[in-house]
This record gives structure tokens, C-alpha cells and sequence, in this order.
């Protein structure tokens, strides 16, 4: 049965793409076919085929069925800032009636393993008081949480997965990857998160002198396979 999974971090900047692209080879490798959304993204990069974010492109690279650019990241932006501030400069509405479609149409597609990448964090706003925490909610998909582990995660993590369940939404397990290797009390802190996280760790990726796919899903197994 296809599964599919919405991808949230604690913060931004601490990998989910990274982490997503893992996951993805992590499936490839076990037989699945893979596809991906990454339904509104900044930072975009101007190219002849159009504006172009560099995140999409490595989950794109992981996917096996034939998806356009524009099927995985609908919406790309320019400018290297929040998303809503991106999309009101370009005149644009990001709201999740306007992104649901976009990624229901992804995840109709039937993949064995399909994730939905979000931007930043569980609460990054959309249009008016939408965010894509509400995204998530309308996709009613089960959550991986990705957790930059530096000083504060603790608290953005707990925070991060109180949202999501009062949100509604099953936190379906969390990774750790550790942006920061001089974290003081690294494994202290590791262990208060698998503590008090109500959900499985997916892994522990260090941080690595090349993050590509292989080696990060090394690190790594499947939420479904974790049950």
C-alpha cells in the first residue's frame, strides 16, 4: 500500500531536504518507487527552463517515476525569504486551497513512498492566518520530523511535536541530524530527545564532509519498516 509522509524540521536550515533525499534512496534501495513535493519554495535560482530551487532538484533526483520541476515544486520564488513575503512581492496567493491540488496530483500518482517537504518549520505562514501546518492537516498525512540537533533543539523538538499533535496529525518518527558536532552533552541530549519524542528515531546522521543520498540513507531506515 502507498505510503506518503509530510516532512517538517525543527527550524530551517537543519537539513530536511537533506534528510528527505535520505529517505528517499533509503526506499530505492528497498525496491519502492519514490516520488516527492516540495509545494512552495524560496531561494529560487533563475534558469532557461524558469526559476529553479535547488532543494527540489535533489528531491526530484531521487524520484522514480517521471515527474516534471514544476509537479514536484508548483511554487518557486526568487528571493531567499519566508515564503509569504516571497509570494505577496510576486503577487501570488499561497494558500492551501491553491497548494493542495498541486500535491494531491503528486500523490495520486501511486508511489510506493511519496514525501511532501514543507519550509522551515511546522508553523511557517501562508497566505492571511493559513500556514503549512494547515497544509499538512488538509493532506491528513502522518509527520516525519526532522531535528537539527544544536543547542535549543530540545525545546524547538518538543514544541515541534506538541504542535503537530494538537494539530491532529500522527508524528510517524523523527531523525536526528547533527548540525552542529560540538553540541555540548551530544549524547545527553540525544537521549532526552528519544525520551521524551513520542515517536521512533529514524536515525542519527552525523554531519558528513558529503551529505549526498547514499550516504545519508546509510544512516537511516523507513517509517514504515520502524512500526
Amino acid at each position: 500500500m502507498p505510503q506518503a509522509y509530510f516532512v517538517t524540521g525543527t527550524d530551517t536550515e537543519i537539513g530536511k531536504t537533506t534528510i528527505a533525499a535520505g529517505l528517499l534512496h533509503a526506499a530505492r534501495l528497498a525496491g519502492l518507487s519514490t516520488a516527492a513535493a516540495k509545494p512552495v519554495a524560496s531561494g529560487c535560482a533563475q534558469t532557461s527552463e524558469g526559476l529553479r530551487n535547488e532543494d527540489a532538484l535533489a528531491l526530484l533526483g531521487q524520484c522514480t517515476l517521471a515527474l516534471d520541476y514544476t509537479e514536484v515544486n508548483p511554487f518557486a520564488f526568487a528571493p531567499a525569504i519566508a515564503p509569504h513575503l516571497a509570494a505577496r512581492e510576486a503577487a501570488v496567493e499561497l494558500s492551501v486551497a491553491r497548494l493542495q491540488p498541486a500535491v494531491q496530483q503528486v500523490l495520486a500518482r501511486g508511489a510506493d513512498f511519496t514525501l511532501v517537504e514543507g519550509a522551515g518549520g511546522w508553523r511557517v505562514p501562508l497566505a492571511g492566518r493559513e500556514t503549512l501546518a494547515d497544509l499538512a492537516v488538509a493532506l491528513d498525512l502522518p509527520v516525519i520530523l526532522v531535528v537539527g540537533v544544536r543547542l535549543g533543539c530540545i525545546n524547538h523538538a518538543v514544541l515541534s511535536a506538541e504542535a503537530i499533535a494538537r494539530d491532529g496529525l500522527r508524528l510517524a518518527g523523527w531523525v536526528a541530524n547533527i548540525v552542529d558536532p560540538q553540541t555540548s552533552r551530544l549524547e545527553e541530549n540525544l537521549a532526552t530527545l528519544v525520551e521524551r519524542l513520542p515517536a521512533p528515531c529514524l536515525g542519527r546522521v552525523p554531519r558528513l564532509a558529503s551529505a549526498v543520498p547514499h550516504a545519508v540513507a546509510s544512516y537511516l531506515q523507513l517509517p514504515m519498516l520502524s512500526l
